[in-house]
């Protein structure tokens, strides 16, 4: 799960994590307010209006409608009114958004990190994620933070380093000191970058993160370390450790037929292909994926009905992959092994039946459990649906269907 980043940073300051101040607000006058707030505490009339989506590049990103950035550095209330304007409910689109963008419901305005003139200051890179391969927690870190590190990871991957964590001994004082000094930094600010990712790692754990992204990590000119953006995805199978943050979710900025999938229990994630494919077991699914392009067609999702299925989580699944207007053919692939295959023909019939006329083919592909029964339910229920054995019967339906 996702979360924006005032949402991020409320969180890591209950982690003791220095943050970049601020105010989330989804309405000028709350962006006003916000702005005499952030010139009181902070004694300065610069303010940074910064667009809320889930996405990274917003700095560099544009709002459609205004041509703007994602980000603005506002000098006094005027500029912070005439950019909040120009972002809020405008369409924000960056390198990760693709095309389509996202509308931005709220900006944060925040306390500028940079009003004070040249100084010592110093942007880094940290993340921290898991390391499959090694079974471990990472930290990767750079002396380049910024807006441009993806370029330094392309061209300069030198300068990433790397801190392994193992999870039995979590984060030890020297790795901390480590990161410090490779980082080049020296008296208060080394001590203070040795308790700030201390304490960000224990945010991670605590929170149960799946990913938490600190860029730029900022060296302020009194050498206090503080996160300046933040990005967290929590790791959803732990949410129901922690019933409090389940609350912060924002379907808003999720994919509405994803959404719907999840209420049924279904894992769906939509593709950009012209085949539709409803199979039970992740590896399966992805055989079947892979079927589909050997076959000359393109995956439009992928869908594990799971081995829970009954008629009507197939029934609701079959109808979110018709929901896709690109979708020629699809492939129903299912193994029964816990799922029951005349559940699943249940499913598809009724189906069928409910969303009236299909004008596109539909390839049933059922074995194991049931088979027989479910090959007979499909068989007589006169709809045309084409039935498969064999996977390779299955492809040579599919490569008929889209050619």
């Amino acid at each position: 799960m996702n979360l924006h980043e005032y949402q991020a940073k409320e969180l890591l300051k209950k982690y003791n994590v220095p943050v970049q101040e601020g105010f989330a607000c989804s309405t000028i006058h709350e962006a006003e307010e916000a702005y005499r707030q952030i010139k009181n505490q902070f004694g300065s009339s610069f303010a940074v209006v910064k667009a809320q989506i889930h996405a990274g590049g917003r700095g560099k990103g544009t709002i459609k409608e205004t041509g703007i950035n994602g980000v603005k550095v506002a000098k006094n209330l005027e500029e912070v009114i005439d950019f909040s304007k120009k972002i809020l409910g405008g369409t924000l689109v960056t390198i990760q958004t693709g095309p389509a963008g996202k509308v931005v419901n709220k900006v944060l305005i925040t306390q500028d990190m940079y009003y004070d003139g040249p100084s010592p200051r110093k942007e880094f890179y940290l993340s921290i994620l898991l390391d499959r391969s090694k079974g471990q927690n990472v930290i990767m870190y750079s002396t380049e933070g910024g807006m441009n590190i993806e370029d330094v990871a392309h061209d300069t991957p030198e300068k990433i380093f790397k801190e392994w964590v193992s999870p039995s001994g979590g984060l030890l004082p020297f790795q901390a000191r480590k990161i410090a000094f490779n980082l080049g930094l020296s008296g208060e600010a080394f001590k203070n970058l040795v308790k700030f990712v201390t304490n960000l790692y224990n945010a991670y754990v605590g929170l149960d993160c799946a990913m938490l992204e600190i860029n730029p990590l900022f060296k302020a000119a009194d050498d206090k370390i503080i996160a300046v953006d933040c990005k967290m995805n929590l790791d959803d199978n732990a949410l129901t450790r922690h019933a409090d943050l389940s609350s912060l979710r924002d379907i808003s900025e999720e994919d509405p037929t994803e959404v719907e999938a999840g209420k049924y229990n279904l894992n769906f994630v939509k593709l950009d292909g012209n085949v539709g494919c409803m199979v039970n077991g992740a590896g399966l699914a992805m055989a079947t994926m892979d079927m589909i392009k050997l076959s000359g067609g393109e995956p439009a999702n992928f869908l594990d009905v799971g081995g829970t299925a009954n008629a009507q989580t197939v029934e609701a699944g079959f109808k979110i992959i018709m929901k896709d207007p690109n979708v020629k053919a699809i492939l129903i692939n299912i193994f029964g092994g816990i799922v029951r295959c005349d559940r699943v023909a249940a499913g598809v019939i009724e189906a069928y039946k409910n969303l009236g006329n299909i004008n596109i083919p539909i390839i049933v592909r059922l074995q194991g459990t049931n088979a027989a029964e479910a090959k007979k339910l499909i068989d007589e229920s006169g709809l045309k649906v084409q039935s498969a054995i064999l996977l390779s019967e299955a492809a040579d339906l599919v490569k008929k269907a889209v050619a």
